[in-house]
């Protein structure tokens, strides 16, 4: 069970470390082209840009305390907030009718609920 646990969280922190410098680096403009990047036109770029940063701590908050020992407590709580901004970009795409997006979230979801009961 640990290996399953240290494999999701890895693979959930290369989406959150991806999706977190995709939004930073990328011109939001650019995001807003792209294929289930649209929401970005309704949004500003500093929302776009903070959202992109809160997701490259969350994809450090999600190994680093167990790697390093200290503090391991806020991995399961990084999985937990984790979900909770997969709840609110599902119901982003579900106003936008975007159901692969939906889709994704609600798989990035299913994966942060396990991380978070496994580690608990």
């Amino acid at each position: 069970m640990d290996l399953a646990l240290w494999i999701v969280a890895g693979l959930l922190c290369a989406v959150m470390l991806f999706g977190g410098a995709t939004k930073v680096l990328v011109p939001k403009e650019t995001l807003a082209a792209a294929p289930g990047g649209a929401w970005t036109g309704d949004r500003s770029a500093a929302f776009v840009k903070t959202l992109g940063a809160v997701e490259i701590l969350a994809a450090i908050g999600i190994v680093v305390p167990a790697i390093v020992g200290i503090a391991p407590v806020m991995v399961p709580v990084t999985a937990v907030c984790w979900v909770l901004l997969m709840v609110g970009a599902m119901a982003t795409h579900l106003r936008r009718h975007e159901r692969v997006a939906v889709l994704a979230n609600v798989i990035y979801l299913a994966m942060g609920v396990f991380v978070a009961c496994g580690r608990f």
